[in-house]
């Protein structure tokens, strides 16, 4: 049973991107290991940037930085 945990920010990804994402993953694993895609699970996580950090500074704070 092939886990797939995708994980992005949490910033207004809609259902449908998400929908995408999962069938996206799905058939990745059946074309590229011959997976089944019955048993195949794929995960998103939605965290929040104050949670998410790059080389020592929260994405939040990241961000602000580059306006």
């Amino acid at each position: 049973m092939p886990y797939v945990n995708i994980k992005i920010t949490k910033e207004g990804v809609t259902k449908e991107q998400k929908d995408e994402l999962i069938k996206r993953a799905t058939q990745m694993l059946v074309d590229v290991l011959n997976k089944n895609p019955e048993t195949t699970v794929v995960v998103i996580d939605e965290v929040e940037t104050d949670n998410w950090g790059i080389g020592g500074i929260a994405v939040t704070e990241r961000r602000k930085m580059s306006k």
